[in-house]
């Protein structure tokens, strides 16, 4: 049948399974949005209030399903605005189709109004971009760009299409989406083996997983994997849920801000099996000393991550689900008491401490914990309130934390919390931010607003940039440069001018109620807490330090 190009464009999305998009009109894409108003009984628009927060929430959509999330925005100014959400998918690897519209073909390249060259603007940030000049291609232009973002290591990828071919019409074929098959074809028998043999002669293993485990669904494989060989589990930011945070062979985030059994247990272990992590800076310290004592065992769906940031002992290319299967059929069941033993010593020797004499952010997020029992998807700014939130609530299940951890980005969560919102509206959805995050982007409560699902924003208000004054008293002398927030923005009041339900929280006891109020709040609501300036995360290693540097407050005091 014969359809305009905007009409092939939301066919195509129909195909793909998308039901919904986040996005923001505007004059070049403006046949796209003719063509969504007769779909809307299909496919559910969510108008955000910036096309950033339209990038984040169709990332937050992404990771809480699984399935690709997807965005829209206008030429110029409007695709421009997506970058930052698009660059944050890509360091993630989230799924992600971004779709904008140029001007027309024969305005291209004449500095018309609000023209920009998107594809080559996001071509280091995306997996790959396309420009769409010809209607004759666009149908299977959109698919292959979902094909490209679901597959392998995912990732974003953007469709730009220029306004005449949105116009015009051509003959449309429905065709049934690419079958995504997980990559095994790099997985060789001999690397299965060494692998294999490696954990058999191990005496002290320890598993670290990272977001591939999450993005290849391995989550029971590697829980089976554990146990199996009786080895403790850390994880990276992106790796929570991936392994249960209430299991007993838990120890905690590993890096930076882990706690000191992980970094203590990697720095000690002989044999560290890394599964669908990347070796971040943020989780490797020194890499000179990282994981001095261990054999190490990479495997990832990607081979360029091999090798990469950490010289490794041997490796698996494939689907980590798949190979973990290949390696489960073939390890026997092992005990390590002595080495199990020392770690749960460490464990208890030490644990997560904070103040508890005060209003802070852990106790809030505990509580939290507490009133939900895990049941809920946290998504969160970047900072403090991050690491607190990775430390202090226990993620018991894959695709229920969604946080910004490759590019760090300030702005994230609350868009993210809208995407998930729509994707899984079944859960409780929280976004926890600092009050240097939340004004980046705390427009978008007005978005939550008018979707008019549940949705509370927790903003631990200490009006600083509390991350980056932690650095400055540790390493800066005090010399708090720029990080004070000084000035009367109320958050409450904010809230309530977009319609949104607030209370202020200034006092430990006023936590649980105002948590309680939230979670059986009908709409989105602002908790705004009020925490003391100078609370900094902890334990904590110094950059370019050792991971078994990990100091806290304890060892400042001493």
């Amino acid at each position: 049948m014969q359809l305009t190009g905007a009409e092939i464009i939301v066919e195509c999305l129909k195909e793909q399974g998308v039901d919904t998009v986040f996005g923001y009109p505007g004059g070049a894409i403006l046949n796209v949005y003719d063509a969504l108003y007769e779909y809307k009984d299909q496919i559910t628009h969510v108008l955000t209030s910036h096309e950033q927060g339209a990038s984040h929430a169709a990332d937050g959509y992404a990771r809480a399903t699984g399935k690709v999330g997807v965005c829209l925005a206008t030429s110029g100014p409007g695709a421009t605005n997506l970058v930052t959400g698009i660059a944050t998918a890509y360091m993630d690897s989230v799924p992600m189709v971004a779709i904008t519209c140029n001007v027309g073909t024969p305005l291209l390249g004449k500095d018309s109004f609000q023209e920009v060259d998107i594809t080559g603007i996001v071509m280091p940030i995306t997996k790959h971009s396309f420009i769409v000049k010809d209607i004759t291609t666009l149908a299977d232009t959109v698919r292959r760009a979902f094909y490209i973002a679901k597959s392998g290591r995912p990732g974003p990828v953007l469709v730009d299409v220029t306004k005449d071919v949105t116009g015009a019409k051509y003959e449309y074929t429905a065709c049934a989406p690419a079958e995504i098959i997980p990559k095994t074809d790099t997985i060789k028998d001999e690397d299965i083996a060494t692998a294999v043999q490696m954990i058999k002669e191990a005496k002290r293993p320890f598993i670290f997983t990272g977001g591939g485990t999450i993005i290849s669904e391995a989550s029971r494989e590697v829980t089976e994997l554990a146990h199996r060989i009786d080895a403790p589990v850390c994880d990276s930011l992106m790796g929570k849920g991936g392994f249960s945070g209430e299991d007993p062979l838990y120890t905690g985030m590993l890096g930076m801000h882990g706690t000191k059994t992980s970094n203590l247990g990697v720095s000690g272990c002989d044999l560290l099996i890394v599964l669908g992590a990347r070796f971040s800076d943020r989780v490797t310290g020194n890499t000179k000393t990282f994981a001095k004592n261990a054999k190490i065992l990479q495997i990832d769906v990607d081979a360029a991550e091999i090798n990469k940031n950490i010289v490794v002992d041997a490796s698996v290319v494939g689907d980590e689900k798949e190979v973990l299967k290949r390696i489960l059929a073939e390890v026997p069941e092992m005990r390590h008491p002595e080495w199990t033993a020392h770690i749960s010593e460490l464990k208890e020797k030490y644990p997560l401490r904070y103040d508890h004499s005060q209003l802070t952010g852990p106790y809030i997020i505990e509580k939290l914990y507490e009133l939900t029992k895990g049941d809920a998807i946290i998504t969160t700014e970047v900072g403090q309130n991050q690491m607190w939130a990775a430390q202090y609530f226990k993620y018991k299940e894959p695709r229920t934390f969604l946080s910004s951890g490759g590019l760090g980005t300030m702005g994230y969560g609350l868009g993210a919390a809208i995407g998930a919102k729509m994707g899984r509206p079944d859960k409780t959805v929280v976004n926890i931010a600092g009050d240097g995050c939340f004004r980046m982007n705390m427009n978008e409560i007005a978005t939550a607003v008018r979707c008019g699902r549940p949705l509370i924003e927790i903003v631990l208000n200490n009006h600083v940039l509390g991350m980056v004054r932690q650095w400055q008293t540790l390493f800066y002398d005090h010399r708090y440069s720029h990080t004070i927030l000084n000035d009367a923005v109320d958050f409450v009041k904010l809230a309530e001018a977009m319609g949104a339900k607030a209370i202020r929280i200034t006092k430990m006891e006023e936590v649980e109620p105002a948590l309680k109020e939230a979670l059986a709040c009908p709409g989105p609501i602002v908790l705004d807490c009020m925490i003391d300036q100078d609370l900094s995360v902890f334990p904590m290693v110094p950059a370019g330090a050792s991971i078994d540097d990990i100091f806290d407050e304890e060892d400042m005091k001493k």
